[in-house]
């Protein structure tokens, strides 16, 4: 009995003191697109009616994620978009993972996203893909809670590379 008490006290300030430094963040962003190259070339079948987005096509996003933020230096999360390829609607669901190295005001950050992309296009119920991001960029504290970022990298989905640049605000 006193072996449970014992642990069921230690479990409890353990987690008194890991829930003190984890607290819920959002973040809302949007970005726009370029389209780099195709990473996968077909040979024109029968049926074939052309690569997911038909042509160099650009894009505009917007993103809302909601997690947890760990020391604030650490964020987890899950998040939606709308994206539009000139005239080409899509959505994606993705998990979003950032690490700012400094607790300076202005401090650069590191950012993973990975989930699943759908289009809509010439395809019969549109195209589906793996949404791959890997980003970096310059994070400025407004106050403790609120930040405004600018990040760059490179994505990968609809058989694609494609170059974004993003602005946001973290909460």
């Amino acid at each position: 009995m006193k072996l449970k008490l014992s642990l069921l006290i230690i479990i409890t300030l353990c987690s008194i003191g890991v829930s003190s430094q984890i607290r819920y963040a959002g973040k809302v962003e949007t970005g726009y697109l370029t389209f780099m190259n195709r990473i996968i070339r077909f040979d024109a079948g029968e049926n074939w009616k052309g690569y997911n987005l038909q042509t160099e096509q650009n894009a505009v996003d917007v993103n809302l994620m909601n997690g947890v933020r760990i020391n604030d230096k650490f964020f987890a999360g899950i998040g939606l978009e709308y994206v539009n390829f000139e005239g080409i609607n899509g959505g994606s669901v993705f998990a979003d993972l950032e690490y700012l190295p400094s607790d300076k005001k202005v401090s650069i950050s590191l950012n993973l996203k990975m989930g699943y992309n759908h289009i809509w296009n010439q395809y019969e119920n549109g195209t589906g893909s793996v949404l791959l991001e890997l980003g970096a960029g310059f994070t400025y504290r407004i106050t403790e809670r609120y930040r405004v970022y600018i990040k760059s990298g490179l994505l990968i989905m609809q058989q694609a590379t494609i170059f974004p640049v993003r602005i946001g605000v973290g909460f």
